[in-house]
């Protein structure tokens, strides 16, 4: 007789017997019943339906709660948001909390000298690399000739649309109009557009649902977050009630009200909390001062801001979404599991999504570190022209602060994913045609 390998083994003995095996059904039949999903296409006055309706009707709220529709019971929703509420309370009590005072903001920093201007032009022609000069035409008509930097003589070309500075105090060099940037809002418009039309034909109105939830976050990030840090609030708890916040208001708007969905809520929230206090240990341990960039030392001289802090803070809101992504998986493929087997014991369910979840853990590992891999690319290629040992590049300040971004993000998902499925296996309808144990019980025979 053949082994199977533990990967091969079947979900239960007498799988064969004891699966319930629904039809296929489009995703978009929405007008489909959930009886109609288990009993397939038939009239309904059949003898055979009546009798399987009434089977399942009879067995909607069995022993322990299980409903045929995947729904978790009321008990055990009333114990997540038993779970939930005081995270959701702490969390708003944090927003007052730290909310930022007007008056405790630094002074702003100022962008035009006095008496300049921000204008925009389109570009008549190349530049001249003799003067540097190219002629351009102002939005209001005006014939001028701008000023570009050395790097841009090259790119600045018949039609392109310019950002310029009016500078009075640059006449000296031949005009006063002075090339800051390409003006790039009508090629990011379209790119955004593009964005919002492909999520909306694949993912239709939970697409719509995501996109809203994104522009809830940055709305967050840049009302509350951001003013918070630079008016002197400690930047780890502004990281933490902000990820809270988020994640309460994303994961509700996309995937609905669910017990599904507070599952990967309380999944994440745990991931959350490890890779923070991961986070406040690896930059101490690893003496992270977050002066590496030259923003970091822009902030520095400007505002009172902590930037070991604020580094911290950031490795905490650069996982929220790769944490965001693994919970709702786990918790969707317990629940999926228990769809197609709905005799499986919890901890056969729990085995199962964790294999699941440890490929997932691979690819998500690759996608952190090769995110940053790319964005740090020029220094990077620095560091590959420099001929210096390997052990002082890999320890520099800006190569290290890559390095704890890459390894704490991804313990943190790594960490995440047993915790969720853990959660999920208990929330998740009991096995059907038994009695199912309490939460507590079911915690300890996983």
């Amino acid at each position: 007789m053949a082994r199977h390998s533990d990967d091969d083994e079947p979900l239960e003995a007498g799988e064969s017997r004891r699966l319930w095996r629904p039809r296929e059904v489009e995703p978009w039949d929405a007008a489909a019943s959930d009886d109609e999903l288990a009993l397939g296409p038939g009239p309904a006055h059949a003898p055979g339906r009546r009798r399987a309706h009434a089977h399942l009707r009879g067995h909607a709220h069995g022993a322990g709660g299980v409903v045929a529709d995947g729904r978790a019971s009321a008990r055990t929703r009333r114990i997540l948001w038993f779970v939930l509420a005081p995270l959701l309370l702490a969390t708003l009590g944090g927003l007052v909390a730290l909310w930022p005072q007007a008056g405790s903001m630094p002074d702003r920093l100022p962008f035009l000298g006095e008496g300049a201007s921000v204008l925009q032009a389109t570009a008549i022609g190349p530049a001249d690399e003799a003067s540097g000069l190219a002629a351009a035409t102002l939005d209001d008509g005006s014939l001028v000739e701008v000023v570009i930097p050395p790097e841009a003589l090259a790119e600045v070309g018949a039609g392109d649309r310019l950002q310029v500075f009016d500078v009075p105090e640059a006449a000296g060099y031949g005009s006063s109009y002075v090339f800051v940037d390409f003006a790039r809002e009508l090629p990011l418009g379209l790119l955004a557009a593009g964005f919002v039309l492909a999520v909306l034909l694949v993912a239709r109105w939970r697409g719509l649902a995501a996109i809203v939830g994104l522009a809830g976050a940055f709305a967050t990030i840049w009302g509350f977050a951001l003013p918070a840090i630079l008016s002197g609030r400690p930047a780890l708890p502004v990281a933490l009630v902000t990820a809270s916040i988020i994640m309460f208001v994303v994961l509700y708007v996309a995937h609905g009200l669910t017990a599904r969905t507070t599952t990967a809520l309380l999944g994440t929230l745990i991931g959350l909390a490890l890779t923070a206090a991961l986070a406040v240990v690896a930059t101490d341990g690893a003496r992270i001062l977050g002066t590496a960039g030259e923003e970091s030392r822009l902030l520095l001289s400007q505002t009172g801001v902590d930037l070991s802090d604020l580094f911290i803070c950031g490795l905490v809101l650069a996982g929220m979404g790769v944490l965001n992504d693994v919970t709702i998986t786990q918790a969707s493929a317990v629940w999926e599991l228990r769809a197609v087997a709905p005799a499986a014991t919890r901890r056969e369910l729990f085995a199962r999504a964790m294999r699941i979840g440890r490929d997932h853990i691979a690819s998500t590992v690759y996608t952190i570190a090769f995110a940053y891999v790319g964005a740090a690319l020029p220094l990077l290629m620095v560091l590959s022209l420099t001929d210096a040992p390997l052990g002082i590049q890999l320890t520099t300040g800006e190569v290290v602060e890559e390095i704890v971004r890459t390894l704490v993000g991804s313990v943190g998902l790594v960490l995440a994913i047993p915790a969720t499925t853990a959660i999920a296996a208990l929330v998740v309808p009991g096995p059907e045609g038994a009695e199912e144990p309490e939460p507590e019980a079911a915690a300890r025979s996983m």
